[in-house]
């Protein structure tokens, strides 16, 4: 039955292995008190070899945990942080969307809160602007950290060390004439991001945007994410930064807030107490 099972599974679409871990993966959450590897075996519809081969992977990366006495296995830390990972976003975004809506209403455009990724940042949750022309954006679209609002805010959380291991590994690529990819410069506007709260992009991204965002600090006072608007550059001029400015700053200041109680005065707090938080 296993065989067939197995031969069966090499002609469907797809990558054999990962379908396979998914299943084992599955079958493992399915008995918390723990499973054997011939049960395992048994319930996934593999040989006893292929499943051993497969767990031992998935011990090493941490997404099972194989107990020494019993030897049966259970889900694995690193499943844990994942999924905790995923609820920590999904709370962010509850907190955060009347907050946006609000943004929305006193701007009148699109509104957008985003966290950084490994190849940049990713928006997360928006809200669609009051005009009838309105910048193109989807929640799950990527942008590159340097040349957005919603990115710089996020990268000038970074400390001065991790911002130039991050300057080391990432080019400054060029979207349009107005892209930072002077280094110096750059680590100028960082600087000046990290004193006002408040970052631009110029259409540096897009020659037809203009768009500004703030940092959200969680209550031990790291930067998390970013709240942020964009809009036309015909429709929102260099005299309209001013006020937007503060109607974004104090957006994420309302989103920090509801993150954790007072955590402006925690980033004062001594560097070997926040490690312990």
């Amino acid at each position: 039955m296993a065989e067939k099972s197995e031969k069966k599974s090499q002609k469907e679409p797809g990558v054999q292995s990962i379908r396979r871990a998914f299943t084992i993966l599955e079958a493992v959450a399915l008995n918390p008190q723990g499973i054997n590897l011939a049960e395992l075996s048994k319930q996934v519809s593999l040989h006893n070899s292929t499943t051993f081969h497969l767990t031992k992977t998935m011990v090493a990366m941490g997404i099972l945990r194989q107990d020494e006495q019993t030897k049966s296995y259970h889900i694995g830390a690193h499943l844990f942080a994942l999924a905790r990972g995923a609820a920590d976003e999904t709370e962010f975004v509850r907190l955060a969307t009347p907050v946006l809506e609000e943004l929305t209403r006193v701007t009148g455009e699109n509104s957008h809160i985003a966290v950084r990724i490994p190849e940049g940042v990713v928006i997360i949750d928006k809200r669609e602007g009051v005009s009838h022309v309105r910048m193109s954006e989807r929640i799950g679209a990527t942008r590159p950290a340097h040349a957005t609002a919603i990115g710089k805010a996020i990268l000038s959380g970074l400390s001065d060390e991790e911002l130039n291991s991050f300057l080391d590994s990432h080019e400054l690529q060029v979207f349009t004439p107005k892209t930072i990819t002077d280094r110096g410069r750059f680590l100028q506007e960082i600087a000046q991001i990290r004193s006002n709260e408040i970052a631009y992009d110029d259409t540096e991204f897009n020659e037809e945007a203009r768009c500004l965002a703030s940092p959200v600090f969680d209550f031990t006072g790291r930067v998390v994410g970013s709240v942020g608007i964009s809009a036309p550059i015909w429709r929102v001029g260099l005299q309209d930064l001013p006020k937007l400015s503060e109607s974004v700053k104090q957006a994420a200041k309302e989103i920090s807030q509801r993150l954790g109680p007072d955590q402006r005065n925690s980033r004062n707090l001594p560097e070997k107490l926040l490690a312990v938080l």
